[in-house]
């Protein structure tokens, strides 16, 4: 019953109104799925299982931790930055654009952190922001995070070229996106206005683009060094199952 009502909520109920739900069914969730078999390194909370997330037939089973709503990319990237930076322990001023619930709250307290959210229409961001045209100067932040974000926009390097232009030289900055590896070139159309097909070439209603195995390089275009690291490989097949991380997923550690 509770897997039914989250796939339909997921798929009819508007983001910005389910950032706000969700604070209130978050608890009944986590007691509800407590357990031993999959651990969220965010929170360290354990669970029998994990929610499914994912748009019309394209639900992944144990994806969604119920008490932190990590998905596989979060709990991957959290543990990155744990285990292979200064983020939790240096002083950092950060952007990060359309912040995830999981880390919002917990690098809001941190004190190393001069922490800056930023969205077009998120409820739980500080300041309203278009990335094609970013209102701060050059070299204004030494950490960026924009996480699924550039399949969005009309013109994804542009975007990234401001970001860019904010880092800091020698700052870090990490910009995930739905990526196809079969694809060689990036499949975009920011005119195509029908949600069947958008959902058909893109993988969601709301996104323009599908990132191909030419992300890299368009980062890259924009100004942006970059490094692919495979993380997951560092992890034993034991710690990659309990913490539920994407398969395959390269992270692409972005300085300028």
């Amino acid at each position: 019953m509770i897997k039914s009502i989250f796939r339909f909520a997921l798929n009819t109920i508007p983001r910005p109104m389910l950032i706000r739900m969700s604070y209130a069914v978050r608890p009944m969730l986590a007691s509800f799925y407590r357990g031993d078999k999959f651990e969220d390194p965010i929170d360290g909370r354990t669970y029998k299982k994990l929610l499914p997330y994912g748009y019309e037939g394209r639900q992944r089973e144990n994806a969604l931790a119920p008490a932190t709503l990590s998905l596989e990319r979060h709990r991957l990237m959290w543990l990155y930055l744990k285990e292979e930076t200064d983020f939790f322990t240096a002083p950092h001023k950060v952007l990060h654009v359309a912040p995830e619930q999981c880390f919002y709250g917990r690098f809001r307290k941190m004190k190393n952190l001069n922490y800056l959210t930023a969205d077009i229409d998120s409820p739980i961001a500080d300041v309203k922001m278009d990335i094609h045209n970013i209102q701060y100067p050059d070299n204004t932040f030494n950490v960026v995070f924009c996480n699924h974000v550039l399949e969005h926009v009309t013109d994804d390097i542009k975007c990234m070229s401001e970001l860019c232009r904010v880092l800091t030289p020698g700052g870090l900055a990490i910009m995930q996106v739905p990526q196809d590896m079969s694809l060689e070139i990036t499949d975009e159309d920011p005119t195509l206005e029908d949600p069947e097909e958008r959902k058909r070439r893109f993988g969601q209603y709301d996104h323009v683009r599908l990132h191909g195995r030419d992300y890299p390089d368009r980062l890259r275009k924009a100004g942006f060094k970059v490094t692919e690291v495979n993380y997951s490989n560092k992890l034993s097949p034991e710690l990659f199952d309990r913490y539920r991380l994407p398969k395959g997923e390269m992270l692409y550690v972005c300085t300028k």
